[in-house]
């Protein structure tokens, strides 16, 4: 099978650091990327590469055998990022933000008042974001990934802000995901249980 989002020999050089060298993976449909290792080990770094923002010293990212960097606008429409920061304007409340992202990536059509009732987050609809707690923004957050229509999660630290039913449904999320042929990779410096075919990568 034909690797859907592959890499091969990257290397990445922050300043006087070399973060990874030679790296390289292939993920297909129903795969999980693992990157594991302390903070500031270089898990955000490789996915900011992952996804055409950070510059290689050496190899390349594909997306169906095509180089991230010579299709960035299509690669982006096809992958949804849960990064440290949310990324939600603070002045809309969830409904406006969640509209807002239907301009930026095709929609999954799931029932929305069921994704919010799903996540707990049923009753925060019409409050500013920067009312709601960071665990709630978080929840926010999953639930536009819910609603995207596209194959490819980047998951960076999911679990931060989230107590322990919060890091469950987060993984429970991710194996639904595969199961449904979509692919994931995610860094976490905590133990990941997911059910699915999982590749580590251990980052020094």
């Amino acid at each position: 099978m034909t690797a859907k989002l592959s890499a091969d020999d990257l290397t990445l050089i922050r300043g006087e650091r070399c973060l990874f060298e030679g790296l390289g993976f292939a993920l297909n449909s129903g795969e999980l990327l693992l990157l594991e290792g302390r903070n500031g080990c270089g898990k955000t770094s490789l996915m900011r590469a992952i996804a055409g923002m950070l510059s290689l010293e050496t190899g390349q990212v594909l997306w169906n055998d095509v180089p991230v960097l010579k299709q960035r606008q299509t690669f982006h429409g096809e992958l949804v990022w849960l990064a440290h920061r949310t990324g939600l304007k603070g002045d809309l409340n969830m409904v406006e933000n969640l509209h807002f992202e239907e301009s930026l990536r095709p929609q999954s059509g799931r029932d929305r008042e069921a994704v919010y009732a799903r996540l707990g987050i049923e009753r925060l609809k019409r409050l500013p974001l920067r009312s709601l707690s960071a665990g709630q923004q978080r929840r926010v957050a999953l639930a536009r990934m819910l609603l995207a229509d596209v194959p490819l999660w980047l998951l960076d630290e999911p679990f931060t802000n989230l107590d322990r039913e919060g890091r469950k449904l987060v993984m429970e999320l991710a194996e639904e995901h595969l199961a449904a042929g979509g692919l994931c990779v995610m860094a976490a410096h905590q133990d990941v249980d997911i059910n699915g075919p999982v590749t580590k990568i251990q980052m020094q």
